[in-house]
């Protein structure tokens, strides 16, 4: 057998090897989350949040953390003095909500989503609920604005964009690309925050998880974004949900698509596309069922022999 012969056998196997052991090591972990308390996973790293919670009067069964002071009601004032009255320097992308812009407040940088509409109190009560989920592989939810026919969502400022962008650059080209020690920690990291959202009483479905909506820290800690806006929109909008729902979107369960329902399931179907790119460093086509993507790299590696 030749060396040339030989490395592409392992390369092949590697890879092979490579998928089977993700796809085993994230599923485990999926698992195991399922039995974590959101109690028990909030911020990790203070455990003065952890221990006893405190009941609010909505959303039945959600405790809160009892040092948790609620989400923020930031000013207009602050908002556009941070934003240089949301300059299109800022504007950094579009997404569910509306515009997403950077901020930087006197204590750090924000991500700021808007959108025209009315004041609503069903808003300010779903942003209280959703800014009380906090875990080191969510973007944490900061607080909200309500001024001049304006609905806005604070974030924490992710510096080092998604994952998507890491796999294909800006313009689905593929840039450097991932070290496995990235890929590996950034499976195993999402799949923690998406534990964290389904361990909850009742679990709190993302129904919009993809490459794009992973970002990655300096560090290049993974954050699961957007948990929970389409939910969030459903409640206040009086469009249903299939109005924000594209049937071309290959994170999208097929089943979804006929029933116009998200579950668990489908979050984990969302989950092993995004596992494919990752693994893969190829981006999935919305003409192309999860089965076709698999087969289609592994004959890739096939090929490699």
């Amino acid at each position: 057998m030749s060396g040339h012969l030989a490395a592409a056998l392992g390369g092949a196997a590697g890879a092979v090897a490579l998928v089977g052991i993700v796809v085993i090591f994230v599923w485990y972990c999926l698992l195991r989350n399922r039995g974590v308390s959101r109690t028990s996973e909030t911020n990790s790293s203070e455990p003065s949040l952890q221990g006893q919670s405190i009941e609010l009067p909505f959303r039945g069964g959600v405790s809160y953390p009892p040092d948790f002071q609620g989400a923020r009601c930031f000013k207009l004032e602050e908002l556009s003095v941070a934003t240089k009255n949301f300059s299109n320097i800022n504007l950094i992308g579009y997404g569910m909500f509306g515009e997403v812009y950077k901020g930087l407040l006197h204590d750090g940088m924000v991500a700021i989503k808007r959108r025209p509409s009315a004041p609503s109190q069903e808003f300010i009560e779903e942003v209280h609920f959703l800014s009380s989920i906090r875990h080191r592989n969510l973007v944490s939810l900061l607080g909200y604005c309500q001024e001049n026919n304006m609905q806005m969502l604070i974030y924490e400022y992710i510096p080092n964009g998604s994952v998507s962008t890491h796999l294909y650059g800006s313009g689905q080209v593929a840039s450097a690309r991932l070290e496995f020690k990235h890929r590996l920690s950034i499976a195993h990291g999402a799949a923690k925050g998406l534990g964290v959202l389904h361990s909850l009483n009742p679990p709190l479905v993302h129904t919009n998880f993809k490459t794009a909506n992973v970002l990655v820290d300096e560090d290049f800690i993974p954050k699961v974004a957007d948990a929970g806006l389409r939910s969030l929109l459903d409640r206040i909008d009086e469009a249903g949900p299939s109005s924000r729902m594209t049937t071309d979107d290959p994170f999208l369960d097929p089943e979804v698509k006929e029933s116009g329902r998200f579950s668990v399931r489908s979050d984990v179907y969302s989950f092993g596309v995004f596992l494919l790119e990752l693994v893969s460093g190829r981006e999935a086509r919305s003409d192309q069922s999860i089965i076709e993507l698999v087969l289609r790299n592994f004959m890739k590696a096939l090929q490699a022999l």
